[in-house]
């Protein structure tokens, strides 16, 4: 089956509730709960003395209502005895200040103090529910992301850095100590990047950014380990996917039994469309193109700033249905019963204030309904063409103080390099820089500041074996030190095959919007760019750059130098997608309608959603498994789910 459920969380409610809560989750279909996230305080409410009659009660209760349980380990929000015995283990922020209980996430990943309790409870709960017949899968904390600055933090830095480099030495020449008098003569004068003067080192930076993501590999794999010696049921932890990046997710995704992510669209209509697929090919890409699991979502949020918006009737089964098109074999929200009280409480769910009697009930039930006729789809993948470059050590290298200019966020070229093959209607993979690229026709790799050795000769390969690929401006410029490749960028290799010499860099003034040669727009940046075999697509009209190289092309091999707006970075990939022979999933389709196929051997579904305010004839008559029967065409806002061959 495809998974449909949420978080549960029955310790807010009473009896009379969770009666009800029965009767609904049937009625909605649900057939997957989250349970236990964050209830540390109730099932250890003091040091070593554990409570599970209440969690023992639930779990029988749901098992006993056909709901499987997700069962988690609590150690996200330790409760306020903790803290008050062990306030070493709280949070210090980069600028020294303790943070204290009164949230959640009050905890240092590096305080033996917390490792330890979070493996003791995490042991105590797999002892006692490993093998119960509810249990589906085990999920680990919730988000790891925490960042400290503290004591216990720089130690642990410490131990990191001598396994990494082996000598102070090896250190100072790795980061570049030699200018502002920072070289470091005894180990104990290493501290985390905490708040100075001005720039902090970047090299320093980035190690702990890499040494940050290892602590939390390695405080998953404690609480997995200990959960496998007394269960046998997959372990996971949900995998966030914002706009910052605290934690290499390659590295975490190949830990999990099966990739699990948190998605919440950051803007309304179309674009958290945009959003849905582009977080979806991401964890589809980080479980290695295997079915995966959408841990959480929401039935009615969509953020906007510092405002929350509400979804549009029709959007939680759109974009529910956009996770399944692209891989997940479960869609889940949080939570399942929206609190009462609590820092949470206008966080929506699946049963909001208003009760069942709503639109959203309404609607979560019409999801659930949709989803149970999906069953065919489950163990089924989807297979992409395209791939976008996706390297966390050069998202980290894009966060150091000190870069040219603001403009060059990496979060931003990537959703932007993802954006422009949605809107031309093509499923994009993400992959790493030193990844097998064979099976791909085109390969973008924007905003690879950082690019490795590896990395570099594994793109110029891919281009000199006839792969489509196009790198973007301030690419290759420094290694996996962060040292500046001398000689001109990017980096030697991807250079001679991209044919060209970037000898400078010049960022755009704020606001500042050129004019190319072919009529084409762009902010943010430029560089002077040497043709060194490769050939002037596009040029530059005015100032120093008039006439110079924007768009250059070597073959297969093509570079933009410049920011192009959404619309004309949109025409460019439509471009290379032709040149590539990349096929859209069902040709013809206007925008605003998404296609994508999930396929098993010789099966093959189309999964259609029209995200737009008028019909859209389908190549039909076609079997939809959502209509049970013919469908040829597609209402405003519909969706349908085609089975390959389904025409009578």
């Amino acid at each position: 089956m495809i998974e449909f459920g949420g978080d549960y969380n029955p310790e807010q409610w009473d009896e009379e509730v969770w009666k009800e809560d029965d009767q609904l989750m049937r009625e909605a279909g649900v057939t997957l709960v989250t349970v236990g996230v964050f209830s540390w305080a109730l099932l250890e409410p003091e040091e070593g003395r554990f409570d599970f009659a209440w969690l023992d009660a639930h779990l029988d209760r749901l098992h006993a209502n056909g709901v499987r349980v997700d069962l988690a380990t609590p150690t996200a929000s330790p409760p306020p005895w903790f803290s008050l015995a062990h306030p070493d283990a709280l949070p210090v922020t980069a600028d020294g200040t303790r943070l204290v209980h009164g949230s959640r996430d009050t905890y240092c990943l590096t305080a033996p103090a917390y490792r330890s309790a979070a493996l003791r409870v995490a042991t105590a709960l797999a002892e006692r529910y490993g093998d119960h017949p509810a249990l589906a899968l085990w999920h680990v904390h919730n988000e790891y992301g925490t960042v400290c600055w503290c004591d216990h933090t720089a130690a642990a830095f410490r131990t990191w850095l001598q396994a990494r480099y082996g000598s102070l030495d090896a250190l100072n020449e790795s980061w570049g100590t030699a200018f502002w008098s920072q070289r470091y003569g005894d180990w104990d004068q290493v501290l985390p990047p905490r708040a100075t003067q001005w720039h902090r080192n970047p090299g320093q930076s980035l190690d702990f950014r890499r040494f940050f993501s290892d602590e939390v590999v390695g405080a998953y794999r404690e609480q997995r380990d200990a959960i496998r010696a007394h269960s046998d049921r997959p372990v996971t932890t949900n995998l966030m996917l914002p706009g910052y990046q605290n934690v290499d997710l390659w590295a975490l995704g190949r830990e999990v039994d099966v990739v699990a992510i948190d998605h919440y669209p950051d803007a309304p209509g179309l674009d958290a469309a945009a959003d849905v697929a582009f977080a979806a090919d991401r964890a589809r890409s980080f479980a290695a193109g295997q079915p995966w699991l959408l841990m959480e979502q929401s039935t009615n949020t969509a953020y906007q700033g510092d405002r929350v918006l509400p979804k549009e009737p029709g959007e939680i089964l759109r974009h529910s249905l956009g996770h399944v098109a692209r891989g997940a074999d479960g869609v889940l929200f949080f939570q399942w019963r929206q609190s009462k009280a609590g820092a949470e409480q206008w966080h929506s769910a699946m049963v909001p204030h208003t009760g069942p009697d709503s639109r959203i009930f309404r609607e979560v039930r019409e999801t659930g309904a949709a989803v149970a006729r999906l069953a065919p789809l489950a163990g089924s993948t989807v297979t992409a063409q395209v791939a976008v470059m996706h390297d966390s050590e050069a998202w980290w290298a894009l966060d150091s103080d000190g870069l040219p200019s603001p403009d060059l966020g990496y979060h931003q070229a990537l959703r932007a390099a993802h954006r422009a093959l949605w809107d031309n209607g093509v499923v994009a993979d993400f992959a790493h820089p030193e990844a097998d690229l064979t099976r791909y026709r085109f390969v973008l790799a924007p905003a690879l500041y950082l690019l490795s050795d590896e990395g570099a000769e594994n793109l110029a390969r891919y281009a000199a074996d006839g792969g489509t690929l196009l790198v973007q401006h301030f690419c290759g410029v420094v290694d996996r030190r962060l040292h500046a490749h001398l000689g001109g960028y990017p980096a030697a290799p991807l250079r001679e095959a991209l044919g060209i010499r970037v000898e400078e860099h010049r960022p755009l003034p704020a606001g500042e919007r050129i004019t190319l040669s072919d009529g084409s727009h762009a902010t943010a940046w430029s560089e002077w760019i040497r043709l060194q075999g490769a050939e002037s697509v596009v040029s530059h009209t005015s100032g120093a750059l008039a006439g110079s190289p924007a768009l250059t092309r070597r073959r297969t091999a093509w570079y933009l130098s410049t920011r192009l707006d959404r619309v004309d970075y949109t025409a460019l990939v439509a471009e290379l997608l032709d040149l590539s022979d990349v096929a859209r999933v069902l040709p013809g389709l206007p925008s605003g309608v998404e296609a994508v196929t999930r396929e098993a051997g010789d099966r093959r579904w189309h999964v259609v959603l029209n995200h737009r305010a008028d019909s859209v004839p389908l190549p039909g008559p076609v079997h939809d498994l959502l209509a049970g029967g013919l469908v040829a065409e597609l209402p405003a806002g519909g969706c349908a789910v085609l089975r390959e061959g389904g025409r009578r």
